[in-house]
């Protein structure tokens, strides 16, 4: 089953993580429904516009977020959230596209980004299908966490 044309519900729970331990990470109705959502209004576009993007995460079961260490508020966890890259492209690059070009969005985080290392780090984006979008464009890193702006 696909969440869209280029993204299948397989890639988007896929998770070393829950493989290794042996734990659940299949996604209910309603994290279906958010993640094509999700999908839908960014992923989608940003793959059309730049070609193939590689999600890094995507759902997470509270037992794989609890294992990655992830935020007990995490939007992973309801399917409103994916971490990505493209290929070749510079993380910041990306970010700097889905700021200017992706109409709405609920977060969209740079994470552990160095500058000058074009594969450092990954892109966090997230939408919320409530309409509830708040735009919030950050940078997290090992200095702490600031808005940013490209």
């Amino acid at each position: 089953m696909n969440l869209s044309k280029n993204f299948p519900v397989a890639d988007f729970t896929k998770s070393e993580v829950a493989e290794r331990r042996g734990l659940n990470n299949e996604m209910a109705e309603r994290e279906t429904i958010n993640a094509r959502e999700l999908c839908s209004a960014i992923l989608q576009p940003v793959r059309d516009a730049l070609g193939p993007v590689v999600v890094r995460s995507g759902y997470r079961s509270y037992e794989v977020n609890k294992a990655v260490g992830g935020k007990p508020n995490s939007q992973h966890l309801h399917g409103m959230a994916a971490d990505i890259e493209i290929t070749g492209m510079d993380n910041e690059k990306l970010a700097e596209w889905i700021y200017k070009n992706i109409p709405i969005w609920d977060q969209l985080i740079l994470e552990f980004y160095t500058p000058g290392v074009p594969n450092s780090g990954w892109v966090h984006v997230s939408f919320n299908p409530d309409g509830l979008n708040r735009k919030q464009s950050l940078i997290i890193n090992k200095s702490g966490t600031r808005g940013w702006k490209p």
